[in-house]
Parts: structure tokens; sequence; C-alpha cells
């Protein structure tokens, strides 16, 4: 059935009255801070503050401080030791002394002359051994029948052995041997042993430093 002229009048003013409506919510401001559902930020919001720790500032490396004049030195190794390094030089120096004598001598002396030369740095039993040995037939022959001469020159290899009032060094002596056939030379290590303190020493043994001597 048709509807009449004033159903469709009614209608049209239904229609219109539901599009001004739609027209005002649609236009409507939003709250303020709102944001609308599925809005893109705002250029202007800034981004929050970082968490992260500041970088650390980079310090100059600590330069070591030198010591000062107040702060000990190195120990002394004498502090350990039975002599102290005056001691050990005036020592040092019999022993050498002795090593340039013992091979020192010449076929025209006899046993007293050749000890006599030593007496200042070796003791009276050390005198008499030597005295002995050098008259040995056996040393003193050919000696003489060679017509040796000998220059003897020492240095001191290395300390041994010490205790109180005693020191042990080991002596090279080096020995230039001139006689009938020749000129002929050699080194020999021997074990010398001082005895006493402070800068009054002397010699009591001598041996070979390969037979030990301590």
């Amino acid at each position: 059935m048709e509807p009449t002229s004033g159903q469709r009048k009614a209608a049209f003013v239904v229609v219109v009255v539901a599009l001004a409506g739609l027209g005002i919510f649609l236009l409507r401001p939003t709250a303020s801070g709102a944001a609308r559902p599925g809005a893109a930020p705002s250029a202007s919001t800034h981004p929050p503050a970082s968490t992260q720790p500041p970088a650390a500032t980079s310090q100059p490396a600590s330069t070591p401080t030198a010591a000062g004049p107040g702060r000990a030195g190195p120990a002394s190794i004498y502090q350990w030791l039975p002599f102290t390094a005056r001691d050990l030089a005036s020592a040092a120096a019999v022993a050498t002394r002795f090593g340039d004598l013992y091979d020192t001598f010449s076929y025209s002396e006899g046993a007293a002359g050749y000890v006599q030369q030593m007496r200042a740095v070796i003791t009276a039993q050390l005198a008499a051994e030597l005295a002995r040995a050098y008259a040995t037939p056996g040393v003193a022959t050919p000696r003489t029948q060679q017509k040796q001469v000998s220059a003897g020159a020492a240095s001191i290899s290395s300390l041994r052995a010490f205790g109180s009032g005693s020191i042990t060094f080991v002596v090279s002596i080096s020995q230039k041997i001139t006689e009938r056939s020749g000129t002929s030379r050699n080194t020999t290590e021997y074990a010398v042993t001082v005895t006493g303190s402070g800068t009054s020493w002397q010699v009591n043994d001598i041996e070979l430093a390969s037979a030990g001597n301590t």
C-alpha cells in the first residue's frame, strides 16, 4: 500500500534530524589531553629521559711516586755475616798476597828463604809445613837440576766457606816457570783458608780446590 503524503513528510523529517545529530557528534571537540584511540602521537612529544648513568670521565693515569729519601733501601748482606765488608776485603788481600808468593821461588834459595817471604801472611804452623814440602827431595832435586825460577800471580775466584774468625777462598794461581828446557805456564785453583778478625788475618791452610777445604 502506498504511504500517504503525511507519512512521507514525517519520514523525511526523521532522516534530516538523524543526519544533523550525526554531524554534531563528529564535529564535537575531544576532551583536553585525551588522545583518540588509534591516533598517532604528537610530534612535540618528548622521549622519556634516559635511565643510563652518564659515562665516566676519563682520568689521567697516576704517576708512581718516587721513593723518598726517608724510605728504607735494600738490606746489606753484611748484616747476616760474621764480618764486615772491610774485614772481607782485608782477608781477601791476605789470601791474594799469599797466592802470589806461594808459586814464586828460585832454585837458588832454600826452604827457609822460600818461607821467609810469606812469614807476614801465614801462621807458624803453615810455615813449617810449607818448608818441609819445599825441601822434599822429589821436589827439590828437579828444581835445582832444571834451574827453575817461578813467578806466581793470584786472583780470587769465589768465596767457598766462612765462619766466626775463618774464611775460605777459592784462589786461582797462575804460574810462569822458566827452566833449562824453556818456559811453561799453568794455572791451578786452590782452597785457601785465612783465620783472624778485623784487619788482622793469616793463612793457615792451603789445598787443591778440587780436594775441598771447608
